[in-house]
């Protein structure tokens, strides 16, 4: 029987350190309060799911916040690149007995329930799942073992990572299912997209 998990990879909430692409056209200030808004839709979007919630931190875990409620798991970030941090917290996962899970970031205002849903569908017939971002990433990984070639030589932060991983995982012969392909919020282009859906005092300073 599956044992699910979701993992949520967060950036610590500090000012200057999130979505500082965004910042470069929108400021710091308010690329923070975009980025609440993006943890925010995240976390609600993971409570509809049925599956226990780790949440890794990047920098450490707060005393209080919306994760501390009862719905997440609080776990810290390790390791020296992207890579070697979502290696780390799905070892740390899988050690805790669960054997099929999905890891997924914050920058992904058009997330669903059903995306997530669908993804742990296909995980029972695949040994791995992605879901692809139109930049040449991915937003979500599923698996149902440790696969840690999947997490090294891989350009992180470019349009090549969801090539380079899905070669990999071909070349290692394991089975693949791919879910629906979505946006990430990367930049102003993307948030000006997106950002009529959220507070509008918000958006005539953007």
């Amino acid at each position: 029987m599956s044992k699910t998990a979701l993992i949520i990879f967060q950036k610590n909430e500090i000012l200057g350190r999130v979505k500082t692409r965004l910042a470069t056209s929108v400021g710091d200030e308010n690329a923070l309060k975009i980025y609440k808004i993006l943890i925010n839709h995240t976390h609600s979007v993971s409570k509809e799911i049925e599956t226990d919630r780790f949440v890794f931190y990047s920098d450490f875990i707060p005393e209080k916040g919306f994760a501390s409620q009862r719905f997440f798991k609080e776990r810290l970030q390790k390791g020296k690149d992207l890579g070697e941090r979502m290696r780390n917290a799905f070892e740390t996962v899988f050690s805790e007995g669960y054997n099929h899970v999905i890891i997924i970031g914050t920058d992904c205002v058009d997330l669903m329930p059903n995306h997530i849903q669908k993804a742990f569908s296909k995980l029972d017939q695949n040994d791995a799942v992605l879901g692809p971002a139109y930049d040449g990433g991915y937003y979500l990984l599923g698996l149902k073992k440790l696969i840690p070639e999947i997490f090294e030589e891989i350009d992180w932060s470019t349009d090549q990572v969801l090539n380079q991983t899905l070669t990999k995982l071909q070349e290692l012969n394991y089975s693949i299912g791919i879910i629906d392909t979505l946006s990430d919020i990367d930049n102003i282009a993307d948030w000006e997209k997106v950002k009529g859906r959220f507070n509008p005092e918000l958006n005539s300073k953007n």
